[in-house]
């Protein structure tokens, strides 16, 4: 019997040339004078189950490409394909019902969540907009979501501000795995917490990922956390990516001067 060659797995996100510009206008007449290239042709794949860490020093571009890769900026140009399917060109309500598999763990969470709503109302916004579930079914939901992120139930009618920077992240956590999504972009999300908070939320995020089979984006600065992280690691300069590397590859040998320098700042 003959030997059946491996099947290759498919990136279950593909992101080829892109490239988002915001424009400058100047001048009396408001004219378009000219663009700021935040991100300029950017391309790579993650595969199912991954974590892509992407780091770079502040104003790099790596938040915009977060951000452009669930569409919550319109794209200049590229392709951006999510399980098969190209977000950069989806009419607006194919990408309303896209959503669900993708969501976003934001880099504030005081500033991420809605301050007049409580705990179970922010965790349940997602499941009035995108499921048919009645009340009770809902409940069940949200307080299966506050099991799996370590949030105590009898918590579901507080307001945001009676928790700290941890139980908030927590929140966030909860309301992008509300809908079972299979892409999760993490946009700094422990930039904002103390130091003796960060590794809790890191080892959460890894858990669920191993729980629930997720993919995730992780965009950090923080080139330790990272490399605790990330199966590979991408280093952005100036809108474009330096060096795209397997971690252990990159921390102990990186090519690009960028990215050794960058290393080399590591206290």
């Amino acid at each position: 019997m003959l030997d059946q060659a491996p099947k290759s797995i498919t990136p279950l996100v593909q992101v080829r040339g892109l490239k988002m510009y915001f424009p400058i206008y100047s001048g009396l007449l408001r004219r378009h004078t000219g663009d700021v290239k935040a991100v300029d042709g950017v391309s790579f794949d993650i595969m199912p189950g991954e974590t892509l860490g992407l780091v770079g020093e502040s104003g790099c571009g790596k938040s915009t490409v977060g951000r452009a890769l669930l569409r919550l900026y319109e794209i200049t140009a590229g392709n951006v394909v999510i399980n098969g399917t190209d977000v950069a060109t989806l009419a607006p309500e194919a990408l309303r019902k896209a959503r669900p598999q993708m969501q976003m763990v934001f880099q504030d969470p005081q500033a991420s969540l809605n301050p007049r709503m409580t705990l179970a109302d922010i965790i349940g916004e997602p499941l009035d907009e995108h499921t048919d579930l009645d009340s009770t079914q809902k409940l069940a939901r949200i307080y299966e979501l506050m099991d799996a992120v370590g949030l105590n139930r009898r918590f579901a009618n507080r307001f945001p501000h009676e928790f700290s920077g941890g139980q908030r992240q927590r929140i966030g956590i909860a309301r992008a795995l509300a809908l079972n999504p299979r892409f999760i972009v993490c946009d700094e999300p422990i930039a904002a917490l103390d130091v003796s908070i960060q590794a809790q939320v890191v080892n959460l995020l890894e858990d669920l990922q191993e729980k629930l089979g997720l993919t995730y984006l992780f965009i950090s600065h923080d080139l330790s956390m990272v490399r605790h992280i990330a199966d590979r690691v991408a280093v952005m300069y100036l809108g474009r990516i330096a060096e795209l590397s397997p971690r252990d590859a990159l921390y102990a040998r990186p090519l690009h001067p960028y990215a050794e320098a960058l290393l080399s700042a590591v206290p």
